[in-house]
Parts: C-alpha cells; structure tokens; sequence
C-alpha cells in the first residue's frame, strides 16, 4: 500500500474515533471496516493478524457494552463538549501512558471539563461519578477497543 493509501486508512480510523464520542455513528464499526480495506489492500499475515484481533476485541466490547447501563449522557446533563475533552484526554493519555493511559485521559478530561464548567473540585468530583454512571462507561469502552485497534495498526504499519 502506498503512502495515500495509508493516510486515507488513517483518517477513516480517526473519524471513527470521532463517531465513536458522537451518539447514533457507527464509529466502532467505522474503524473496523478501515482495518479491514487496509487488510484486503495489504496481504500480509501481520494485516491479517490485526484484522483478525481488531475482530475479536470489538467482539468482546460489544458483549461488555452490552452488559452496561444504556448511554444517557444528554439526559444527565452532560454538556455536549463534554466528549470532546473526554476523547482528547483519552487520545493523549492513551500516547503518553501507551494503552493503559486512556482510562486515566478519558477521566481526567471529563473532570477538565467539569472543573471548568462547575468551578469546585467536589462539584467536578460529583459530575464525573454522575457522567460515569449515565454512559460514559460504555462510552470509555467503544473509545478504549477503538484506540487499541489503532494502537495494532500503527504498530504493524510502522514496524510491520
């Protein structure tokens, strides 16, 4: 695949992690069908291998999404920025802390927002347990599966 290819492949990726903060977009399924075209284009075993994993993992998020409370972060409140600090933090900490650092990213930009919003730590402390509990778990976990894929195609690109 040439060096377009790659690119236009990387931007469906971060499209889908954007559709994955917007409610009603497909961004899981987006990120997968770039992974796949990738794999299709480039007949590696390793391309293979990560459209194989990228499979099983989104697989498994959507039993584990399936189990957690329905997504009501509009009805709690939430401001609608509120996901874009919560994906830009999980994107960063997920680079800076690789992998693990998204959980604490997501965190941190969801208490970002509600520190500025709200003014007070114990304000923002009850805003980020109530945006948790009203979806942003089953948010954090399409984000999270999404990040990983990315994390194994640039990976196999990269060093592949």
């Amino acid at each position: 695949m040439g060096v377009w290819e790659l690119l236009l492949v990387g931007l469906v990726i971060v499209l889908g992690l954007c559709g994955v903060l917007v409610p009603g977009v497909p961004g899981s399924w987006l990120v997968w069908a770039a992974v796949l075209w990738w794999a299709l284009q480039d007949p590696r075993p390793v391309a293979w291998g990560v459209l194989v994993g990228a499979t099983l993992v989104l697989f498994l998020s959507q039993v584990v999404r399936w189990a957690l409370p329905p997504r009501r972060l509009r009805e709690s409140g939430a401001a609608p920025d509120l996901e874009v600090y919560a994906g830009a933090g999980a994107f960063l900490g997920f680079f800076l802390i690789p992998v693990i650092g998204a959980v604490p990213g997501f965190l941190a930009g969801i208490y970002l927002h509600e520190r500025l919003r709200l003014g007070g730590h114990g304000e923002a402390m009850a805003a980020l347990r109530t945006a948790m509990r009203s979806g942003g778990t089953r948010v954090l976990t399409e984000l999270f599966t999404c990040l990983l894929i990315l994390g194994a195609w640039l990976g196999a690109v990269v060093w592949g």
